[in-house]
C-alpha cells in the first residue's frame, strides 16, 4: 500500500523536529537534562491538547450554539459530519467581521468548528460547505493533536536555546566538553530555534494541504472549497491584531492566515499559497 505522500511528509517532520529538540536538550544537560525536558515537553503537550477547545474558545472569544439558534449551519454541519463519518462537532460562532474558520478540540468526540460573522456573509452554501468540509478533514485526520505536538516541541526547543543564551551571559557559558561543547551550545541558541520554526511552518502547510484533498471529498466536490478561498484571498490583510483572527499565535488554526504570508516568506508560512491551493482543487497547473 502506497502511504500518502502528505501523511509520510508530515510523520518526517515532526520526527525531524523531535530529533531538534532531542540534541538540544543532549548539548544543554546532557543524558539527565535531556530526560527532564523531555518530561516537561510531554506535560506541556498533553495539557496543551486536552484543554485545546477551551483555550482556543476563550482566546478568539468565539460562541458555542446553542442547538436551534443557527438552523441552517447546524444542519449542514450535521449533514457533512455525517459524510465525513465523523460526531455532530460543537458550532461554535466568532462575531469578526474577517472571514476566516478552525476547528479545535481534543478528538472527534470533542470537536468544535467555529466560523465567523464575516465568512457567513460572503459565502454561498456550497462554498461554506467545502470551508466545513475542510475544517471536518482536520478533525477527522487528528491535525489538533499533531499542531499541538508541533507547537509544544517548538516551544521546548525554543526554551532550551533561551536557557543556553542566559547561561552564557551571566554564567560565562561553560559548555560541556570544553570548546567544543561551548561551540556547539552557541551554535544550538541560534541555528535550533530558527529550524524549529521552519519545520513546524512545514507541518501546518502539509496538514492544509492535507485537509483540502479531504475537505472536497467530504463536500462532495472542490469547487465550493475552491470558490470559498478564492473569496478569502480578495480580503485585505494582516488583520488587526486586536480583532479575535488577528492573533499570530493562532494564524496556524485558520482555513487562511490572517498575517501577510508574503513578508514572512514561504519557509516560515504557516499555509500554503492560496494560489496553489486553488489550482490543485481546480485540478490545473500554475
Amino acid at each position: 500500500m502506497t502511504f500518502p505522500p502528505n501523511r509520510l511528509r508530515t510523520g518526517l517532520l515532526l520526527t525531524a523536529l523531535t530529533l531538534t529538540f532531542m540534541v538540544c536538550g543532549l548539548i544543554l544537560g546532557g543524558n539527565q537534562g535531556l530526560k527532564w525536558a523531555f518530561f516537561l515537553a510531554l506535560v506541556l503537550n498533553l495539557g496543551a491538547w486536552w484543554f485545546s477547545a477551551e483555550l482556543v474558545l476563550a482566546r478568539t472569544g468565539a460562541r458555542v450554539l446553542t442547538p436551534g439558534q443557527m438552523p441552517e449551519l447546524e444542519a449542514l454541519t450535521d449533514h457533512l459530519a455525517q459524510r465525513a463519518g465523523l460526531p455532530r462537532p460543537r458550532v461554535a460562532l466568532v462575531d469578526d467581521p474577517a472571514p476566516n474558520a478552525f476547528a479545535t478540540g481534543r478528538d472527534p468526540q470533542h470537536a468544535v468548528l467555529a466560523v465567523t460573522t464575516g465568512l457567513l456573509k460572503i459565502l454561498s452554501r456550497e462554498e461554506l460547505a467545502g470551508v466545513l468540509g475542510h475544517e471536518l478533514a482536520h478533525v477527522r485526520n487528528r491535525d489538533i493533536l499533531l499542531g499541538s505536538v508541533a507547537a509544544v516541541l517548538a516551544g521546548a526547543v525554543m526554551f532550551l536555546a533561551d536557557s543556553v543564551r542566559w547561561g552564557f551571559m551571566f554564567l560565562g557559558g561553560a559548555g560541556r566538553g570544553g570548546g567544543r561543547g561551548s561551540l556547539a551550545a552557541i551554535l544550538m541558541a541560534f541555528l535550533a530555534p530558527l529550524a524549529a520554526m521552519i519545520i513546524q511552518a512545514a507541518i501546518s502547510r502539509s496538514r492544509e494541504y492535507l485537509a483540502d484533498d479531504d475537505g472536497a471529498d467530504i463536500a462532495g466536490t472542490p469547487l465550493g472549497l475552491a470558490s470559498a478561498l478564492a473569496k478569502l484571498g480578495q480580503r485585505p490583510f494582516p488583520a488587526d491584531p486586536e480583532t479575535p483572527t488577528g492573533a499570530p499565535a493562532l494564524a496556524h488554526l485558520y482555513i487562511v492566515s490572517p498575517l501577510n504570508q508574503r513578508s514572512l516568506g514561504r519557509l516560515f508560512a504557516t499555509h500554503p499559497p492560496l494560489e496553489e491551493r486553488i489550482a490543485r482543487l481546480e485540478g490545473t497547473v500554475l
